[in-house]
C-alpha cells in the first residue's frame, strides 16, 4: 500500500504546491491515499471549509490538523460531519469533530488514521499517550492493517517516545507543528514508520513559513504583529510510505523534500 502524508500546508502558497505537484508525486509514487497536515492552510492559521475542499480537489483524502484548527469557526460544524477532517483526539469531551477515522482507498483497502497533539511547549490537554491506547482498543478488530499517526506536537523528546510506545502497533508515526523537516526518517524495531518532522509544504524562504519583517518585530519587540505568508522558495515536504497489507508493518519510508519551479 503506497501512502502520501504531507507536511503542514501554509496558506495560499502552499495549496499552490499542492494544486501544481500533488498529481505528479501520486503518478511517480503510484500512491494509493494523500494525507496532509492543513491547519494552517487558510492563510497561514487555520482552515475553512473552502480550503478543505480545495486540497480535496487536488487529491487530498485526509486533512489532520494541530492546535491552530480552532482558529477558523467556519471549519467547527465541518469537522463534525466530515469524516475527513481530523482535530487531535485529545481534546476534552464535548468539542467538535473526531480524532480517527477509517477510510477505504479506490481499491477497497482500509486506511485508519490518528490526529494527536503534545502537551509540552503547547496548549494545556489531555494525555495523548492515553487517548491513542483508547482508541487502538476500539479499532481492534475492525481488520484495519494501516494505522497513520499525525502527532503534532512541539518537543522532539515527546515525539521520540510517542515512536517507541506506539511501535509495532501502528504503520506509522510522523510529527507536525515545527515546520522544519527532519533528517531521522526510519523504521522502528518492530516495523513502525518514523519522523519527528515531516516539515511543510508551503514557502521555505521564510520564518517557519511567515515573512520575515514581521516575524522578526513579534520577537524583538514582543508584541502581536499580524502575520503574513511568505512567498519564495516553495517546496512540498513530507513521507512517501509503503505499508504492507497484511501486516501493517512500515516497510519503506522516503522523505520528500520538492521543489516548486512555476
Amino acid at each position: 500500500m503506497n501512502i502520501l502524508f504531507l507536511g503542514d500546508i501554509i496558506g495560499k502558497q502552499g495549496r499552490k504546491v499542492v494544486k501544481n505537484l500533488l498529481s505528479r508525486v501520486k503518478s511517480d509514487y503510484n500512491v494509493e491515499f494523500v494525507v496532509a497536515n492543513g491547519e494552517n492552510g487558510a492563510g497561514g492559521f487555520g482552515l475553512t471549509c473552502d480550503t478543505a475542499q480545495e486540497l480535496f480537489n487536488c487529491g487530498v483524502d485526509v486533512i489532520t490538523s494541530g492546535n491552530h484548527i480552532w482558529d477558523k469557526k467556519d471549519i467547527y460544524n465541518e469537522l463534525e460531519e466530515n469524516l475527513r477532517i481530523l482535530r487531535p483526539l485529545n481534546y476534552p469531551e464535548g468539542i467538535p469533530g473526531k480524532g480517527y477515522t477509517i477510510l477505504r482507498t479506490e481499491t477497497g483497502k482500509s486506511i485508519c488514521v490518528i490526529n494527536l497533539q503534545g502537551r509540552i511547549f503547547m496548549p494545556p490537554i489531555d494525555c495523548p499517550f492515553k487517548a491513542v491506547e483508547n482508541a487502538l482498543e476500539k479499532i481492534d478488530g475492525k481488520g484495519v492493517k494501516a494505522i497513520l499517526v499525525d502527532f503534532h506536537a512541539e518537543a522532539t523528546s515527546e515525539k521520540m517516545a510517542m515512536g517507541k510506545f506506539l511501535d509495532g502497533r501502528v504503520s506509522a508515526v510522523l510529527g507536525t507543528h515545527t515546520h522544519v523537516q527532519t533528517a531521522d526518517e526510519k523504521i522502528l524495531p518492530e516495523g513502525t514508520g518514523y519522523i519527528t518532522d515531516l516539515g511543510m509544504t508551503g514557502p521555505h524562504d521564510s520564518v517557519i513559513g511567515m515573512e520575515y519583517e514581521k516575524s522578526l518585530k513579534r520577537i524583538l519587540f514582543q508584541i502581536p504583529f499580524r502575520l503574513n505568508v511568505a512567498r519564495k522558495d516553495l517546496r512540498l515536504n513530507g513521507v512517501f510510505l509503503k505499508i504492507n497489507e497484511e501486516s501493517g508493518k512500515c516497510e519503506l519510508i522516503k522523505r520528500l523534500n520538492i521543489p516548486y519551479e512555476p
